[in-house]
């Protein structure tokens, strides 16, 4: 029986290998996250080469290995090459693909975070200036998929009905007076709103307005996205450190 199989997915990450090898991390639609090799894709001349790069949506055919599987053939769907190009965009889709490297198991298939990330790479192309906003919505609404919602409608911890001030980074999202406690920080309903704007699994189209109109809550709820994932993930975004903020 043959090993071989296609499958269609996006380029996280790269890193060589010997002399002219790339190991590619890839996020795949029918596999999930896969490691495979490209051989002599960093050789003059290389025919898929440039079909391999970070943030690139492509069609492979791919033939299983013992550790890694290998790469035999790569058709572009989408290159994304403007997230190459610009280092705003770049630093952007960085986070984006680095959080998915994070919580993408391997060999377990997750299509919401593929079309997820899908519609993260296309907010940035569609809307550059937006970046720094469409990554924050990133953050929430792929870490909810995996498991970590953050919820504004009602308390965190009692579901108590809202609204409630109090957000809470450990209690995922806003809790009641009962609930709140001294560690938590009251807020106001503009920042509520903002984070629930960033962690709505629906349009990105509203995410530019509240930038723009609501620069101040959504700073606030900007920062309490991040640190958001990183407490439930226990793992630092390092990407987002050269984020531009805006």
């Amino acid at each position: 029986m043959s090993r071989a199989y296609r499958d269609r997915g996006i380029v996280l990450r790269t890193h060589r290998l010997g002399e002219t090898d790339r190991i590619l991390t890839l996020l795949l639609q029918g596999r999930g996250k896969v490691r495979a090799v490209a051989k002599g894709v960093r050789r003059p001349g290389s025919r898929i080469g440039g079909r391999v790069e970070p943030f690139s949506h492509v069609d492979l055919e791919l033939h299983e290995g013992r550790s890694l599987d290998i790469v035999r053939q790569v058709e572009t769907i989408d290159a994304h090459d403007s997230l190459r190009v610009d280092d705003r965009l770049h630093a952007a889709a960085s986070v984006m693909v680095e959080l998915v490297d994070v919580v993408a198991a391997e060999g377990q298939r997750d299509q919401a975070l593929l079309r997820q990330l899908q519609a993260g790479l296309a907010a940035l192309e569609a809307d550059p200036d937006s970046a720094s906003v469409f990554v924050d919505a990133f953050l929430l609404r792929a870490t909810s998929i995996v498991g970590f919602p953050v919820l504004t409608g009602a308390c965190a911890r009692c579901r108590a009905p809202g609204p409630h001030a109090r957000l809470s980074v450990v209690g995922g999202g806003t809790l009641c007076d009962d609930c709140g406690g001294d560690g938590t920080r009251q807020v106001g309903s503009d920042v509520i709103e903002a984070v629930r704007l960033l962690g709505d699994d629906g349009s990105w189209q509203a995410l530019p307005a509240l930038a723009r109109e609501h620069p101040e809550a959504r700073a606030t709820a900007g920062s309490y996205a991040r640190a958001f994932v990183e407490h439930h993930l226990d793992r630092r975004l390092r990407s987002y450190d050269a984020l531009e903020r805006g």
